[in-house]
């Protein structure tokens, strides 16, 4: 196959490190096996001893490329110096950046959490103005939403966010008639009618938001780099409120620096692409990374849900290189507000990443790319894999204990054969695979604290250490629960049922009680049994067991007390989980929550609130225009369409809003004629009861 560019000079040495990199994962692995298998009462000598060493293999493996991709940013960071670094500009070959450079920042949304979409537009857009660079830079948000009064509400929006900015040119919307292939679907429509008026594209997720200065770096990077299809940034947390999302966003903000330095190190041009926060070079992406659809039925077949490793293969395929700028700051999204918020996030992720599974053995794709899909697919098959291997564990265990001693075996025998119990080879394993979890976020606190002396960004050398100490702790009690639920999205896969792809709920809502025990509560049961178990048949086995078990049967409260905003707030006012944005905030985020209050403390003289959408659509005479104005003017429609639409037009006028359907409704807001009789009617309407229902 054919490539548009070949022999990069950095691929040589990509493959040396890789080369190395496999040597330092499989070698340890395979040592610690030995290990694991001489702890056995069989040396691993059964089927199910066999199993666990080789479950035991690949989750060695697996964190071990983490830990050496974290070791390799460690000393990265700490020399201070990479000569790959693609964000390093010489001024002797600084390319100017031409007025040819046209960009288009894209918000895909589908049902998102309105005011909040428009805040982050808002303050990355002051933020390009501020530095200067607007001229460069277009905005399209490529609405999928299918609920009414999001997409009405979305529609009023724009326009108001365009009235304030005093800007008619450079903001545009669109929501789409058909949601096909989601938000791939959505960005490849938006190059078809488009694309051709732009050089690149930069991707926002809904919570995302952008310093201009990074933004015009990404393109003056790309300009200076012309092999270069997809340059991805390392978004940053922000915003976190409740206990839950604090502590990753934490984490986040400490660790990533070094991991994402660490994964540099051994990718070079062979990076991923995150889906957001990063700029595409739109000419190659229209021709070489249109996504297939895989044969079969959800959830194996289909559309690909997790489309941007795909994407990031087939553009390196093509021969364009795929970078990731893990030294540029000024990018930064928003994380899930709870953990079971976050769990449902996974369910998802899960389903598209197993896809990618079927993409393993697709022609011409990179080693490289086809290992980045195996690490996609591991992060959740990994949870699987643990669960299971402790599942074996306790069976060995449970028949160990209950089967009586044989000290003598069948036959003759000059000397009795004793148990040989070595507890320094168990103790040697479970050391070594906690040093490979636990020495990655020593380091990185280090880096951050002594070698570049940013520990006052964090709060304070004491508060950083703490934080680091409290947040290895409480991870350590949410990887069990994560365990158990990516083990049951996995199962159920397998099984072949697929699973929604729901709006992520980016608001701060607590989980309740009730929730928490209807989705944590067989967990916690499954704990409770599994321990007592263990306990009556072989307790020394239990306490190896101790700190999974006490995850699950704590499970209900940590999700109930992690999901408290005041929870966090009071950790924030001890100084615990601190991040540099909130010491010292960014005027981006400033701006962000002066949008959002200014939204919130909108009113109305009607009686409606703004995410009334359909009702202002119907009753608001300026949404109303607003509204028919955004849709098609040359549609036309069967005479049984229009007399279905006029039945639910007459249907409404007699009834209260809240007594039509959503497909009523989504209905009528395609149709202008019948949306502007139900409008007319309406306020007509002499029963002042029905008025005040429809808000008059």
């Amino acid at each position: 196959m054919s490539r548009e560019f070949v022999h990069k000079p950095w691929e040589k040495v990509a493959n040396r490190r890789r080369v190395i990199l496999s040597c330092l994962v499989v070698v340890p692995a395979f040592i610690a096996s030995g290990f694991m298998a001489r702890v056995l009462p069989q040396k691993g000598a059964t089927i199910s001893e066999f199993l666990l060493v080789f479950f035991f293999a690949v989750l060695f493996a697996w964190i071990s490329v983490g830990f050496w991709a974290n070791m390799a940013g460690f000393f990265t960071l700490l020399r201070r110096y990479d000569r790959y670094k693609v964000t390093k500009r010489k001024e002797e070959t600084r390319v100017p950046v031409s007025d040819q450079a046209r960009t288009a920042i894209l918000v895909p949304v589908f049902n998102e959490t309105v005011a909040r979409v428009f805040a982050g537009l808002y303050a990355t857009y002051r933020s390009l103005q501020q530095s200067g660079h607007l001229d460069l830079f277009d905005f399209y948000i490529l609405s999928d939403s299918d609920d009414p009064d999001k997409r009405v509400e979305e529609e009023a929006a724009w326009y108001d966010l365009r009235l304030s900015l005093k800007e008619n040119d450079r903001i545009f919307y669109r929501n789409r008639r058909f949601n096909v292939k989601r938000k791939s679907g959505n960005i490849a429509d938006f190059c078809r009618r488009w694309g051709y008026r732009y050089r690149y594209m930069i991707v926002f997720d809904a919570d995302s938001i952008m310093t201009g200065s990074t933004l015009f770096q990404l393109v003056a990077v790309m300009e200076e780099n012309p092999s270069i299809g997809i340059l991805q940034t390392t978004p940053q947390a922000v915003n976190a409120k409740t206990m839950f999302a604090r502590l990753q966003q934490f984490s986040s903000r400490l660790y990533s620096p070094m991991f994402s330095a660490g994964l540099h190190f051994w990718q070079l041009g062979d990076a991923q692409y995150w889906g957001h926060n990063a700029v595409i070079r739109i000419e190659p992406f229209m021709k070489h990374c249109a996504l297939p659809r895989l044969s079969g039925n959800p959830p194996r077949g289909g559309d690909i849900l997790s489309h941007d490793f795909v994407e990031a293969a087939l553009m390196r395929r093509a021969g364009w290189a795929v970078w990731l700028a893990y030294d540029l700051g000024g990018s930064y999204e928003e994380l899930p507000p709870t953990l079971l918020d976050e769990l449902k996030r996974d369910r998802r992720w899960c389903q598209g990443n197993l896809q990618h599974l079927r993409l393993l053995f697709t022609r011409g794709l990179f080693p490289a790319h086809r290992a980045l899909f195996l690490v996609g697919a591991m992060a959740y098959v990994s949870g699987f894999l643990w669960f299971l291997f402790l599942c074996l564990s306790t069976v060995e265990a449970i028949f160990e204990g209950l089967a009586p001693a044989a000290y003598f075996p069948d036959g003759r025998a000059l000397f009795p054969d004793w148990p040989v119990w070595n507890p320094g080879w168990a103790i040697t394993v479970a050391i070594s695979s906690g040093v490979l979890l636990f020495l990655p976020k020593l380091l990185s606190a280090f880096v951050v604290s002594v070698k570049q002396g940013r520990a006052k960004e964090f709060g304070g050398s004491r508060r950083l250490w703490l934080s680091t100490f409290v947040e290895m702790i409480l991870s350590a009690f949410l990887a069990p629960i994560r365990m158990l639920f990516h083990s049951k999205f996995v199962f159920s896969l397998l099984l072949g049922r697929k699973v929604g792809w729901k709006t992520q709920q980016r608001e701060e809502l607590a989980t309740s009680w009730s929730e928490s025990l209807r989705k944590h509560g067989p967990g916690m049961i499954l704990g409770f049994i599994w321990g007592e178990v263990v306990l009556l048949t072989n307790p020394s086995f239990f306490w190896w067991l101790t700190p999974i078990l006490a995850a699950l049967i704590l499970s209900v409260p940590l999700s109930v007390w992690s999901s408290r905003y005041t929870v966090g707030e009071r950790s924030r006012r001890r100084g615990l989980f601190l991040v540099p944005e909130e010491v010292s905030p960014l005027p981006e985020l400033h701006w962000v929550q002066s949008y959002l209050q200014e939204y919130r403390s909108w009113s109305s003289p009607l009686s409606i609130d703004k995410e009334q959408g359909f009702l202002r659509a119907v009753v608001d005479p300026r949404v109303h225009a607003l509204h028919l104005a955004c849709q098609s003017k040359n549609r036309r429609y069967p005479e049984k369409v229009r007399e279905r639409r006029r039945k639910i037009a007459d249907k409404a006028r007699s009834l209260t809003p809240d007594m039509l359907t959503a497909s009523e409704k989504r209905q009528l807001l395609s149709d202008p004629p019948a949306l502007t009789w139900l409008h007319k009617s309406i306020w007509g309407i002499a029963d002042e009861t029905l008025a005040r229902m429809w808000g008059l």
